[in-house]
């Protein structure tokens, strides 16, 4: 259909182009405004679709669907279905690190003069939410690094309105599930269960890390139609000395700048796996009935 020519409903509708593009192992479609921009483009081996413009989002899917094939499921175990990305109000792709620690803060304190108050009172809690959000900063700072060698990231994934995944990483190595802890000039000592600042008592990391992968790892098998290994990693912000464990074998226990030791792994997922576990996990509905 030419630019400028109403469909059955009065719409104006832009005359999209598609072409093929095959280079260095990838097989794509690409879909073209007249002018020759890219607004969309879709992977004919992993199923992905990645939109650029959502206005054009419908008549994007129509220029495309002549071209799709459906097969069956691959030996990887993904399937190359067209697989569109959620509507923005469900896409998690677009929260921000410490999203839900940032909501906690603006509701605490809305106001100038309540954050003030709030200050000169050192509310305990809200400085503790504030500690907290400088650590998952800092950590997705890390993990943007990871990109470039494949990884996706996901940040506060909301489980409930009161419990949240920090960050999720997905990659050719696997999916990691990362609760982080930001205990800056600190001594932290790590075992199977707790974990102790400073010889306090016993905090629950470990087992609150291992609770989280098992919920992320649900929620993937579910949509992926695969089964998805997901290993709990606690992250702790620097802290000035990090002991772990020998015994700790199933949660990784690292220091935010170790996270750069990720970035070489491979050999668990496929790069139709990466996409599929990725699609799946950044629409917000994925989650629902979760916990």
């Amino acid at each position: 259909m030419g630019a400028g020519v109403p469909d059955r409903w009065g719409r104006s509708m832009v005359a999209l182009r598609v072409s093929e593009w095959k280079r260095r192992g990838l097989d794509r479609l690409y879909v073209n405004a007249p002018d020759g921009k890219a607004v969309a483009w879709f992977d004919r081996r992993t199923g992905h679709i990645e939109i650029v413009d959502e206005t054009l989002r419908q008549q994007v899917l129509e220029a495309l669907t002549p071209y799709v094939i459906r097969p069956a499921a691959s030996a990887s175990g993904a399937t190359s279905t067209l697989r569109t990305p959620p509507p923005s109000n469900y896409d998690l792709a677009s929260r921000r690190p410490g999203q839900a620690l940032r909501d906690k803060i603006r509701a605490d304190c809305p106001s100038l003069i309540q954050r003030s108050l709030a200050w000169a009172l050192r509310r305990s809690e809200n400085a503790s939410w504030r500690t907290g959000l400088r650590g998952e900063l800092i950590v997705s700072r890390e993990l943007a690094r990871l990109r470039r060698h494949g990884w996706r990231t996901l940040h506060s994934i909301p489980l409930s309105p009161t419990w949240d995944i920090d960050h999720l990483l997905i990659g050719p190595g696997g999916v990691f599930s990362i609760n982080t802890k930001h205990h800056r000039g600190k001594t932290v000592w790590v075992g199977d269960h707790v974990a102790r600042i400073n010889h306090g008592e016993g905090r629950p990391y470990p087992r609150s890390s291992r609770r989280e992968a098992a919920v992320v790892k649900k929620v993937l098998d579910r949509g992926c139609g695969f089964a998805v290994e997901v290993k709990p990693v606690l992250v702790f912000v620097k802290p000035a000395k990090l002991t772990v464990q020998p015994s700790l074998q199933d949660v990784r226990a690292i220091e935010n700048r170790e996270l750069s030791a990720l970035s070489p792994l491979a050999g668990v997922l496929s790069p139709e796996q990466v996409d599929a576990v990725y699609a799946v996990a950044r629409d917000q509905r994925s989650w629902t009935s979760a916990v």
